[in-house]
């Protein structure tokens, strides 16, 4: 449903609308913004199973009965399944709900907004209470356990190049100490500083160790293996997507121990991986936010388990001759083993334990920031002693359910907060297409039959003007006069009306608007502005324009309250300027009578 829902939107008429005003740009360069997400949403797991998962189905008995070219086609297609669109998908629909709603409707950053349609205003409520305590109660279970693999795993590193004589529980609470210490330095420094460094200098570094084992294994290998393995995926991707081997009993410990975990542990990822990819996608368009939310991440993700993963079976069955397939119940220390048949062996181990920890800090500050941020209702300013709170709080319970029962406790504690999770998220989506339909209809919202169309009055002067491209000057003029001597009319018949508006002017650029002002619903607004747009150099050029000497051109352009696109008004009289402002207050005042739209026309609507 979650992977349907969200290309169906993608493709649809909805793709458009833009995560804030329609007016509004991002906030982050594309290569940052992809870097936070990513690191974020899946780091440290990418480090834990990119070589255990693989050669765990490779040596499972699930696959036993086949050979082993069947085996590594399935142990490549079972890890797409897993780190692919579908993952991804339970994050986005967080994601883009949260930034929906906070962005176009101005609600708080909060799991509570995404009700907002079926709630109302007890969002602000016990029921919005109680949405965001759940959530923080998932977010912060997930996210241990995910700190949980990378504690193990920078423990068993530390091991196996000497550092540390063995894995015990001290050493992991050394370990718990330092990176979360780390974490919490970079949470405090915010989502500008520390956490978007810290997840570009990761990017480059993963990139790195990627291109190295690539080229330093079986290249052509890997790379033909991924081409078919992508083949596959996308073959079978329907049937993985219904897929629940009811008929098959022999692989349903498999699927429960595999898929069922996975979905649970990204579900339970999903509020604080959503809320941290809303904070930092505002002005995205839904179209462009699932598109890269969904697939960069993903094909990235394919990249990685293949090189890894397969690079991992090939030396198995060409080099190591079973060795590692030996080690594949101890994932902990499966990378580390893997490693050792490339070159400068340590060095790169060394690497893989950095990475690691930088993960580790990207994404336990980045967690830290997320329950902060539900913890306080989204509070523009809180103590600092909150943000250590909860980084001491991540690392108390992480090494609690490791000293209780390791991995398998941090792995039950996940399946427990997800299921009811995934109720709330289908809710997500039945508002969210609420939302989108109603935002659609309001923007397409055309006017009324009675709107007076242009008048064939005064024709010549109109055609004058449409075969002549106008300077500043003219165009500041013609505001100057024509624009305003019809707002001055409108304001005055508007006075005698019982209706107080008044005229708001600006000299740079050249601009003039009459408002209406209101306390409950959003304030009436309809502006004229001037407007350079480029000329081509062929027209420049053309002798039947002959007023066209430079490259660019200005125009009168009209905007309004609620960020609609504008409009070209430069042949527009005094009496059809007043009929087009007319126009607009018929539409608005149809539109703020009808209470569906009131998440539009609210008075949160004037904050900017």
């Amino acid at each position: 449903m979650f992977v349907v829902f969200l290309i169906y939107l993608m493709f649809s008429k909805f793709g458009k609308i833009r995560l804030g005003r329609n007016d509004s740009k991002p906030e982050y360069s594309f290569f940052s913004w992809i870097s936070m997400l990513f690191a974020a949403g899946m780091g440290i797991g990418l480090m834990y199973f990119g070589v255990a998962e693989p050669m765990q189905h490779y040596s499972s008995d699930v696959f036993a009965s086949n050979d082993y070219i069947n085996r590594e086609k399935n142990a490549q297609l079972y890890t797409f399944f897993h780190w692919g669109i579908h993952a991804w998908a339970i994050y986005a629909i967080i994601g883009l709900s949260l930034s929906y709603f906070a962005y176009r409707y101005r609600l708080p950053l909060s799991l509570r907004s995404g009700f907002y349609p079926l709630l109302k205003e007890k969002i602000y409520g016990k029921w919005g209470d109680a949405i965001d305590v759940f959530a923080l109660c998932s977010t912060f279970f997930g996210i241990t356990t995910t700190l949980g693999f990378g504690v193990v795993q920078v423990n068993s590193g530390l091991e196996v190049l000497g550092i540390v004589p063995d894995t015990s529980f001290v050493y992991q609470v050394l370990i718990v100490g330092v990176l979360v210490s780390l974490s919490i330095t970079s949470a405090v420094s915010g989502v500008d500083k520390g956490i978007r460094i810290l997840s570009n200098i990761n990017i480059v570094s993963v990139i790195c160790l990627l291109l190295f084992v690539l080229f330093a294994g079986p290249t052509v290998y890997l790379i033909g293996s991924f081409t078919e393995g992508l083949g596959t995926y996308i073959t079978n991707f329907f049937n993985l997507t219904f897929s629940t081997h009811v008929y098959e009993e022999e692989t349903l410990p498999w699927f429960y121990d595999w898929t069922i975990l996975y979905w649970a542990w990204w579900i339970s990822w999903s509020p604080y991986v959503g809320l941290f990819i809303a904070k930092i996608s505002k002005g995205r368009t839904i179209r462009e936010f699932v598109g890269a939310v969904l697939i960069i991440p993903s094909v990235f993700n394919f990249f990685w388990m293949t090189i890894f993963g397969n690079s991992a079976v090939w030396f198995d069955r060409n080099v190591a001759m079973g060795k590692l397939s030996e080690l594949a119940s101890n994932p902990d220390a499966l990378m580390f083993r893997f490693l050792e048949y490339l070159p400068l062996s340590s060095i790169v181990s060394f690497v893989v334990i950095a990475i690691i920890i930088i993960f580790f800090v990207t994404s336990a500050d980045s967690g830290i920031f997320v329950m902060n941020n539900i913890a306080t209702k989204n509070a523009k300013k809180s103590p600092k002693w909150q943000v250590v709170f909860w980084g001491i709080s991540l690392a108390m319970l992480a090494l609690l359910l490791l000293n209780a029962g390791g991995l398998d406790a941090l792995q039950s504690m996940t399946l427990i907060t997800a299921l009811p999770f995934s109720i709330i998220m289908l809710l997500f989506i039945v508002s969210l297409m609420k939302a989108v339909i109603i935002d659609r209809d309001y923007y397409e919202r055309s006017f009324s039959m009675s709107a007076m169309p242009w008048s064939g009055e005064r024709w010549k002067e109109r055609l004058k003007r449409i075969v002549s491209l106008r300077d500043r000057r003219s165009v500041d003029e013609f505001i100057e006069t024509t624009v305003r001597n019809a707002f001055v009319e409108l304001q005055k018949e508007f006075s005698d009306n019982g209706i107080e508006a008044r005229i708001n002017s600006s000299k740079n650029p050249m601009k003039v608007e009459i408002e209406i002002q209101y306390d409950i619903v959003n304030n009436f607004i309809y502006g004229v502005r001037s407007q350079s747009k480029s000329v081509s150099e062929y027209l420049v050029n053309e002798d039947n324009l002959p007023d066209v000497d430079e490259n660019k051109r200005y125009i009168p352009m009209a905007y309004f309250g609620d960020s609609r696109e504008g409009y070209d008004i430069q042949y527009f009289t005094k009496n059809e300027l007043i009929s087009d402002v007319l126009k607009h207050y018929e539409r608005f005042l149809t539109i703020v009578s009808e209470e569906r739209n009131e998440m539009f026309i609210s008075s949160n609507s004037n904050k900017k």
